[in-house]
């Protein structure tokens, strides 16, 4: 159910629901699950080779740490070291003094490796982790340590590798166990009927009462996870544990994105603490530089009116290496800064960057995936001020034509003044040479933003984003927008920022005016449905990216439209419906503006022009509520009248500086009668369809008119994505063919047709 408004002015706190979601399934979460555990303990002593001792044997003390309750930690730390002597040893240092040998302790002895040391010891480490006795005894007369320290040393650090090895593999078989749990729970649960406790109306008109032969087609998709469980213990020794899951149902066709991702991770977690604490400074005073300074070190472009990094002035100004060593991978560098004032209250925006939950559903047409890696430093205080921590994020656009960046970044929260805070990003491969660069797709320089409490709940957020990246191969249609920096840049951040929370603060509006809300008569009802849009937009933007979680297949329609599929099963999601889910997306460039579109597109008046569910049929709207200032934000829901029959559409659209969205999907009458009501929607199965509308890049220059078209000359071109999602088989047990994909491929080439029609731009 919504939260309460009575006592919640507008600028009050995110509610908690607001930013609560199920996680995304990450092959890297076992390992961010069990990065917090980084305490071990030393086991016992055991005997080994080492010196002649008195009684003609050879003894030597070593100090193990067990694989088996170690995390990422050592027995102190990895550039300490403790030696545990020989009693012998030690009764005979006391020279036999009586008195004085019965009271004084035993005492370890402990000696700290110097950075000198480390580095040496972590360079033969590379070459050789398994040193025989002859490198041991030349790198301890080289380091001026014993041979015992070297080999110790070198027990820990083996240790410490298979640790986090393992750790990942154990994380991973929980993650299967887990969900065959829930798949048992599913099936103890699925005689019973799901309802409302508050009316009584069902929250999904299908019935969950399974037949028999559901029943067992759940068993055998049961026991063949099962199966897959056992296959993986066998499975998983064979191959590196990387970003690409065991279960996954096809590989990668590049192996180059194959290799293992825990390579990175294990370099930059092995990382002195106290280094990554120096570059968060640095990289803090360099943000604080880069979101206040402007010329000469960023000007503005007389063509599109955005600002430019000069690139030659912020070497000088941060004494900044040019990095164009041919031994490193060749980077392209992008820079970008946006200000703009959000109706949020400072200590919830800041909170909402630190929690990578929130963090991730604030942003999820930019974020397909996001874990939390490593806590560094908690911070102090409530506000967590100074806390540090280790993150992972998969950078995406909504169309699957655009590859993914992947990247680990530091992030830390920082408290400048009374009324100003600093989220600042940066990555730390670079502090370690033994870091592969070849791993290294995407790195953040300092990055982040600037943020300054206003009146009323508003903060000023000044945001600055600056990457460096590998190129890869983009289709041409996405191109400009891309080499342009607008796609990752911080426009794109800071025009999704203003539009989650604005969407926000309209969703614990009290003081709706009545003709927003007709045919939605209470203000529980009222949030009850544009909680139900939110899921169905989040839903909708997980689908439609190139995230390595979706797997597309390139076809091509008889009237020559590029659609690409995937699909994937759902066993027992309520918030799908449940079967095999076939998602098709095109992209198509439009000579019209993304302004013109978007009002085209989300018009009910229009839409039988070009949805084939309409059929030509009457549309009527029956709720509208707003969920922003422009007029374009808002929840409707409509209804279909053909002559076969009526169908309920919920439809939510959205536009912002950068993109507009429509996200559309059947639902059934009674599950969204009952959430009109105010019932929980968390139960209502909706699969969504859509637009996504971005600008073609070739922004607007001084206006020339020359005659007709002047509002199409002015805004340029628009990249338009249409996404379908159908249910091809109730049944997850069956299998993809190719009698479903075509008609899905066919409806695609039919509704662009319509809307170039309807447009008048069949020749763009």
């Amino acid at each position: 159910m919504g939260v309460d408004m009575s006592n919640n002015p507008p600028n009050s706190q995110f509610p908690k629901d607001f930013f609560s979601s199920p996680a995304l399934s990450l092959s890297l979460a076992g390992i961010f699950r069990g990065a917090d555990d980084t305490t071990a303990k030393a086991k016992s002593t055991e005997v080994e080779e080492g010196e002649e001792g008195s009684g003609g044997g050879r003894r030597e003390d070593t100090v193990e740490i067990s694989s088996e309750n170690s995390g990422l930690a050592r027995s102190r730390s990895e550039d300490d070291f403790m030696i545990n002597a020989n009693d012998d040893d030690d009764d005979d240092e006391d020279g036999g003094g009586g008195d004085d040998k019965g009271k004084k302790k035993k005492r370890k002895k402990y000696h700290r490796h110097t950075t000198e040391q480390i580095r040496e010891m972590e360079a033969l480490f590379k070459e050789s982790p398994h040193p025989d006795e002859k490198q041991r005894q030349q790198l301890s007369k080289q380091l001026g340590l014993h041979p015992r320290q070297v080999k110790f040393w070198f027990q820990n650090r083996r240790t410490q590798i298979k640790a986090i090895q393992e750790r990942h593999e154990n994380s991973l078989l929980k993650t299967e166990l887990e969900k065959l749990k829930e798949e048992n729970k599913s099936l103890r649960d699925n005689t019973h009927k799901s309802s409302c406790p508050n009316c009584g109306f069902a929250t999904t008109s299908r019935d969950n009462t399974a037949t028999a032969d559901d029943q067992q087609q759940l068993k055998l998709e049961n026991a063949r996870l099962k199966a897959e469980v056992e296959k993986l213990r066998a499975v998983v020794g064979k191959y590196p544990p990387g970003r690409v899951s065991p279960t996954a149902s096809c590989s990668t066709s590049n192996d180059q994105d194959s290799r293992s991702s825990l390579d990175l991770y294990t370099g930059v977690f092995g990382i002195d603490k106290s280094k990554i604490m120096d570059a968060v400074d640095k990289s803090l005073e360099e943000l604080k530089k880069m979101a206040t300074l402007g010329e000469p070190l960023w000007l503005k472009s007389v063509e599109t009116d955005r600002e430019i990094l000069n690139y030659d002035e912020y070497i000088k100004e941060f004494s900044v290496e040019n990095s164009s060593d041919g031994a490193k991978p060749r980077r392209s560098i992008e820079a970008s800064r946006e200000s703009r004032v959000v109706f949020v209250d400072l200590p919830r925006l800041v909170q909402s960057f630190m929690d990578v939950n929130q963090w991730k559903e604030i942003f999820p047409c930019l974020i397909s995936k996001a874990a939390l890696v490593d806590v560094i430093c908690n911070g102090e205080g409530l506000n967590r001020d100074g806390a540090v921590q280790l993150m992972y994020a998969e950078l995406q656009m909504l169309t699957p034509m655009v590859p993914t960046r992947e990247v680990y970044f530091v992030r830390c929260c920082k408290q400048l003044t009374l009324e100003q805070w600093a989220i600042v990003d940066v990555s730390i491969d670079n502090l370690e040479d033994n870091i592969d660069a070849s791993l290294i797709k995407c790195r953040k320089r300092p990055s982040g933003c600037i943020i300054e409490d206003k009146s009323n709940g508003h903060c000023k957020v000044t945001w600055v984003e600056h990457v460096e990246y590998q190129k890869s191969a983009v289709h041409s249609l996405y191109r400009t927008i891309v080499n342009s920096g607008l796609a990752f840049g911080a426009k794109h951040w800071m025009a999704t920022l203003q539009l989650q929370c604005e969407r926000l603060v309209f969703f614990m509006a009290t003081n709706v005016p009545t003709k927003d809300s007709s045919g939605v008569g209470t203000l529980a009802g009222r949030k009850s449905v544009l909680k139900l849009a939110q899921r169905m937009t989040w839903s909708f933007c997980r689908a439609l990216g190139a995230s390595t979680s979706n797997s597309w297949t390139k076809i091509t329609t008889k009237t020559g439209e590029d659609v690409r599929v995937s699909s994937r099963k759902n066993l027992n999601d309520p918030c799908e419906p449940i079967g095999v889910i076939l998602c098709a997306v095109s992209s198509v460039w439009l000579p019209v503006s993304p302004s013109l579109l978007f009002d085209f597109l989300r018009d009910d008046s229009r839409r039988h022009e070009w949805d084939v569910m309409a059929n030509g049929g009457q549309v009527q709207l029956i709720a509208n509520l707003a969920k922003g200032q422009d007029r374009g934000n808002s929840v409707s829901i409509q209804t279909m009248k053909s002559k076969e029959n009526m169908n309920w559409v919920l439809q939510d659209s959205s536009t912002n500086a950068y993109e507009s969205m429509v996200v559309y999907a059947p639902v059934e009458i009674s599950g969204l009668q009952s959430v009109m009501t105010g019932c929980d929607s968390g139960n209502v199965a909706v699969l969504p369809s859509g637009f996504s509308i971005l600008p073609d890049g070739s922004e607007s220059r001084p206006l020339v008119l020359t005659s007709r078209q002047e509002e199409r000359s002015s805004e340029g071109g628009s990249l338009l994505t249409i996404a379908l999602q159908v249910v091809t088989n109730s049944s997850p047990a069956a299998k993809l063919t190719v009698e479903s994909v075509e008609p899905v491929s066919s409806v695609i080439a039919c509704i662009l047709g319509k809307i170039k029609t309807s447009l008048e731009c069949e020749d763009g």
